[in-house]
């Protein structure tokens, strides 16, 4: 019994390496894909990059599969219904505790998270959100692309529909 007490241990210790490796609320390494995270609120940028507290760090977050107006780009002029998206995205998010999921890729090549954002008190998915209310443009870039064909969709109508930017800006 006292001989197999430290591989126990051992088992133990790759275990709980494992986890925290995979994404876990603690923040601590890459989110796997689909993993989750719980993070507070602490800044919107702008309608489709938030700033938050995540494992004891703050990190900038992008989300994924939408692209609103730019309202914050250097050396880019603010676009047509940016104040709009960004105003709808601090309506949703400001200070709320959210829920981060991963896809395939956990950072852009600007080292922002990127994330399914969901709003913890109602299970709001945030991007879908945005893109149905015409808020947001679909942009899929792979290989983070398991909601393509539901922010597609959500487009669509809002564009048919001549909801938000789509009736407000010349395409």
């Amino acid at each position: 019994m006292r001989r197999s007490l430290p591989f126990v241990l051992l088992v133990l210790l790759a275990a709980a390496y494992g986890l925290t490796r995979g994404g876990t609320d603690d923040g601590s390494g890459p989110a796997a894909p689909g993993a989750s995270r719980t993070a507070t609120v602490l800044r919107v940028v702008d309608g489709d990059t938030v700033q938050v507290r995540v494992g004891g760090a703050k990190e900038k977050v992008r989300l994924i599969g939408i692209d609103t107006p730019e309202s914050v780009k250097p050396d880019t002029p603010v676009q047509c219904y940016a104040k709009a998206a960004s105003a709808e995205t601090h309506r949703l998010l400001d200070g709320r505790t959210v829920r981060l999921v991963g896809d395939v890729e956990p950072r852009d090549r600007y080292g922002r998270l990127l994330a399914y954002v969901y709003r913890a008190s109602d299970g709001l998915f945030v991007n879908a959100e945005l893109a149905g209310r015409g808020y947001a443009r679909q942009l899929t870039i792979p290989p983070n692309v398991r909601f393509a064909d539901r922010f597609h969709a959500l487009v669509a109508r809002a564009r048919a529909a001549g909801r938000g930017l789509w009736s407000a800006c010349a395409e």
